[in-house]
């Protein structure tokens, strides 16, 4: 039997999570426990490693919805896995210029300068880099710099980094799966599509759920 911890960041979420069938994801071989974690890295990290500390699991998942880049080929009501999760905000300005962890020889874990490896497996999904940030990305400058720096990057949330730190330390794989409720940029709250990136999301956790059962 896998055992998989997934981690959401508020009660309103894991209750639309709720009428949308996760109490109902039953996936031959996997038991799923949920966690609400509270919002930002530093919350999913606690709630996380409380959760790993208490029980065995097999992976952990950071789940919710979040932001698409402009070119990731994400709109709004699709999911996608992360293939890498990036502590986005992590480092330091030197005038106009970001420069990450790795640049300045800082590290958050022994050999990790806040990039944490994802496991995939063989989930049929758009996958790519996700950034973990602690404010919102909220503006088209904004959303053009961290592509700048990542290039590639799918998805911005705010958890994804925590979950993953507290994994990496526990020895716990990890991946991270959001459904698109916006775009990066500009923040427009009568655009988002809450409803729509929670139903895409409860289809992609399935989608992870049986493809780790198969492995």
């Amino acid at each position: 039997m896998k055992r998989v911890l997934i981690v959401v960041a508020t009660a309103g979420e894991a209750v639309r999570l709720g009428e949308l069938r996760l109490g109902e994801l039953r996936v031959p071989g996997v038991d799923i426990q949920v966690i609400v974690s509270g919002v930002g890295p530093v919350a999913a990290a606690l709630a996380t490693q409380a959760a790993l500390l208490e029980s065995r699991f097999d992976l952990a998942i950071s789940a919710g919805i979040g932001g698409a880049f402009a070119g990731s080929g994400l709109k709004i009501g699709d999911v996608a896995l992360a293939s890498e999760i990036v502590q986005a905000d992590l480092g330091a300005w030197d005038a106009e210029t970001f420069l990450p962890l790795g640049d300045l020889g800082l590290e958050v874990a022994a050999g990790n300068p806040g990039r944490f490896s994802c496991w995939t497996g063989t989930v049929d999904l758009p996958r790519g880099p996700f950034v973990t940030v602690s404010s919102v990305t909220g503006s088209a400058v904004g959303a053009a710099e961290l592509l700048r720096r990542l290039p590639g990057a799918l998805v911005e949330g705010m958890e994804g980094a925590g979950v993953a730190h507290a994994a990496l330390l526990a020895g716990v794989p990890v991946t991270e799966v959001r459904g698109v409720s916006n775009l990066v940029g500009p923040r427009d709250r009568l655009a988002w599509r809450i409803g729509e990136a929670l139903a895409a999301l409860d289809g992609g956790l399935r989608r992870v759920l049986e493809a780790l059962a198969a492995s």
